[in-house]
């Protein structure tokens, strides 16, 4: 026998909310996979500067979030044919997951707050080496310049947050991107320190919004599974 009247109407709510949790499932995905490959990140973390790798603590983060895209699509669809099914075993295996899903996305929300400033910060640290045997003879043996260059280049700067990245487009004109003589008169390039400060904590910003989107969607998905569960085994019993 079928649930009737107001638990009905709890059934097709979950269904609606769980294509819904299933989409954002799948954006979540595609944007993690876009971040992956965005040329701006891609292009700066796949730099290696002599034996030292550029820090890959921003991909760790990346590669959580297209775990939890698609175990979020999975979960989705479990909940979707769990209430279309008025199954209590799949409506219980589907609360089960998204415990255990709000617990994964609350303790990355935690590394993610407290690493928030770390990742940047290993980035400026490995441009800074980078910059440093740029203007030193150590450049001849090694690929600093052409690690500093793809910095330049990528991010539309020049030189570090300090008195050498100031005078660096006079003092080493070849390290900085190349502009128009007419504009390179009245545009002066930003420091390097504060566009990485940009392109890392905008895509940060993105990231959390979608994962409190998410985290609201799961409270009312494990509400309305567990009332829709005690509807299901009270109208078995009449």
């Amino acid at each position: 026998m079928g649930v009737e009247g107001c638990t009905k109407c709890i059934k097709y709510l979950l269904f609606v909310f769980n294509f819904i949790f299933w989409l954002a499932g799948g954006i979540i995905l595609g944007v993690a996979l876009w971040l992956r490959h965005d040329s701006q990140t891609t292009s700066i973390l796949y730099l290696q500067l002599g034996d030292k790798q550029a820090p890959n603590t921003f991909y760790v983060g990346i590669y959580i979030l297209i775990a939890v895209g698609a175990v979020m699509m999975f979960v989705g669809f479990l909940g979707c044919y769990g209430a279309i099914q008025e199954s209590q075993c799949l409506l219980g295996t589907f609360f089960t997951c998204l415990v255990i899903l709000f617990a994964c996305e609350v303790a990355a929300g935690i590394w993610g707050f407290v690493n928030k400033d770390q990742i940047a910060k290993d980035v400026k640290q490995f441009y800074d080496q980078a910059f440093q045997q740029a203007l030193m003879a150590e450049s001849e043996t090694n690929n600093g310049k052409t690690v500093v260059k793809t910095f330049h280049e990528t991010l539309d700067c020049c030189g570090p947050d300090n008195v050498i990245g100031a005078i660096t487009p006079v003092w080493r004109d070849d390290l900085c991107p190349k502009k128009e003589a007419f504009l390179k008169s009245f545009i002066e390039p930003s420091n390097c320190h504060k566009k990485i400060d940009e392109l890392f904590s905008g895509k940060l910003y993105l990231i959390g919004i979608a994962a409190i989107v998410v985290a609201v969607i799961m409270i009312f998905e494990m509400i309305l599974s567990m009332v829709l569960c005690c509807g299901i085994r009270n109208s078995s019993v009449y």
